[in-house]
């Protein structure tokens, strides 16, 4: 069997390409031991990856901000095409390009068949939802790699329609795995429709996502707020105004400058749990971005919170804090008749449409994030780069196939 390379985590700051096994058509040791499942996957299909990308999540780990051990393998935004598929397999087949959703489920249980596919009940002992190279997520192996093995492949894949097209393409469809549907869950669980007047909190690629997710609803007005001077000015790149966090301003005076009124309709947090305070020398405040966006959204309206908000913190700035308990204001977003909406994107609600977009060119989710390729080899520089905030969305690229 060829090498398989794969990005592991290091330690506090540090990441490393290895060598792993080839993937086979098994399940984790994990999943097996603590569900009773058998370990033999002949549902499942092994992918040669075309593209996979460096996600904030990953970097959360790769900080040291979660219980991800050393060893662990990263990696769950995957694209690749299928070379082998387990005999159970009916509706893909090796040379099929496709687009795999980071949620890993199973597509049998209730949720699955609720559509709640980021809780699957059969793919993560630990808890409901597995996703794939990420801490206590179930033992999958990370898709930061050269192949992949995905389990339940005709539930879990998305086929691209058309091979040569996909490749084309590759730079949008790419960020189906997450990005996109994780940014178009904030915008459409904030309720952004046809006129609405929008907050994104965050610049960085899930909130360009956001903020591009809430023009193609309809938005007339999408407003991103961030710290970083080159995030902002890719926000304002395609047509979003941007608020400077830095500024020692109300949010909501800044707000009013650009809307006439301090309050929006609709606010996404794409940000979670390693917010920080307005002000060029704020510190971490964790809860900042939820009380933010409760004080600047209307009454009544609804709050998207695809940021990262985590159980387990060994760097939080206190004891209730390294334990995921923060300071909200829930007696403001209670008074306001807030609703909230937390937790994974289902993956699988959003991206056959969202292809839909790409491939008729309504949607430019690649030019909205900067997509940005790199080798495998160059992830350890890639992870460096957008620590230090590069307005970058880094798309890793194992076997020279995104053309030039």
């Amino acid at each position: 069997m060829p090498d398989n390379h794969v990005v592991v985590y290091k330690g506090p700051g540090a990441v490393s390409v290895e060598s792993i096994d080839y993937p086979r058509l098994e399940l984790p040791d994990d999943v097996v031991k603590g569900l009773g499942l058998p370990k033999q996957a002949p549902h499942a299909a092994i992918l040669k990856i075309v593209t996979t990308n460096i996600c904030g999540s990953d970097q959360h780990m790769v900080r040291g901000r979660t219980t991800a051990p050393v060893g662990q393998t990263l990696g769950h935004e995957i694209t690749g095409e299928v070379v082998e598929a387990g005999e159970d397999v009916l509706f893909v087949k090796p040379g099929d390009i496709c687009s795999v959703p980071f949620n890993i489920a199973c597509g049998r249980c209730r949720m699955c068949n609720e559509g709640k596919t980021g809780i699957c009940l059969n793919v993560n002992p630990a808890r409901p939802g597995a996703a794939y190279g990420y801490v206590d997520m179930g033992g999958w192996i990370g898709g930061q790699a050269e192949y992949v093995m995905v389990p339940y492949a005709d539930f879990n894949l998305l086929k691209f329609p058309d091979r040569d097209q996909a490749l084309e393409k590759i730079l949008d469809l790419t960020m189906l795995s997450d990005i996109f549907p994780t940014g178009y869950h904030g915008a459409a669980s904030a309720n952004v429709t046809t006129g609405s007047t929008v907050y994104v909190a965050g610049a960085g690629p899930v909130g360009l996502a956001a903020a591009h997710a809430a023009q193609l609803l309809g938005a007339s007005v999408v407003i991103v707020g961030d710290l970083i001077q080159e995030r902002l000015q890719q926000a304002r790149s395609f047509g979003c105004e941007t608020v400077d966090l830095r500024e020692t301003a109300e949010l909501g005076d800044m707000i009013a400058q650009i809307v006439g009124e301090p309050v929006v309709d609709a606010a996404v947090d794409a940000v979670g749990f390693e917010a920080r305070g307005h002000g060029r020398d704020a510190g971490e405040q964790p809860a900042t971005v939820l009380n933010d966006i409760m004080t600047i959204t209307r009454a009544g309206a609804s709050l998207g919170i695809p940021g990262l908000y985590v159980t387990g913190d060994p760097g939080g700035v206190d004891a209730n804090a390294k334990v995921g308990q923060l300071g909200v204001r829930i007696g403001l977003g209670w008074a306001k008749s807030h609703s909230f909406t937390t937790g994974q994107c289902p993956v699988k609600k959003y991206n056959r449409l969202l292809m839909n977009m790409i491939l008729s060119g309504k949607a430019q989710i690649a030019k909205a994030v900067n997509a940005t390729v790199i080798p495998l080899s160059n992830a350890p520089q890639g992870y460096q780069d957008f620590d230090r905030g590069a307005a970058k969305k880094f798309v890793l690229d194992p076997h020279g196939m995104v053309a030039a």
